[in-house]
């Protein structure tokens, strides 16, 4: 028998739904819209020139999951702060929410240069 109340499926479906938004935004976010996207690419085949099978073209066809992955991280912190406030064990849809609105704010200048570019 567990010893912990059972959670509601409806808690987590809208977590899930929750997540999957935030990691939709944070792709839209690795696009070439982003303001980031070049100086990105750059580094990355910077740091990665010396490795025989990484060249400039496969830098910067990964540019785009590893601005998707460092929004995400970035993004989780506010969420993580709020969890250790209220002394959470595991995230609830409030934690997955702010997740997602942080996520969100740091898209915003990627979804300006999109809708500037009619």
């Amino acid at each position: 028998m567990p010893t912990h109340a059972p959670r509601s499926l409806a808690a987590l479906a809208v977590k899930g739904l929750l997540l999957v938004a935030a990691a939709a935004i944070a792709l839209f976010n690795g696009s070439l819209w982003s303001p980031v996207f070049d100086s990105v690419a750059y580094i990355l085949y910077l740091t990665t020139r010396g490795m025989p099978l990484m060249t400039a073209a496969r830098a910067s066809h990964a540019t785009p999951i590893v601005i998707m992955v460092m929004t995400l991280l970035i993004a989780g912190i506010p969420a993580a702060l709020y969890e250790r406030i209220r002394g959470l064990r595991t995230s609830s849809p409030v934690s997955v929410g702010i997740w997602l609105a942080a996520t969100l704010l740091l898209t915003l200048p990627t979804l300006m240069n999109a809708l500037g570019e009619r």
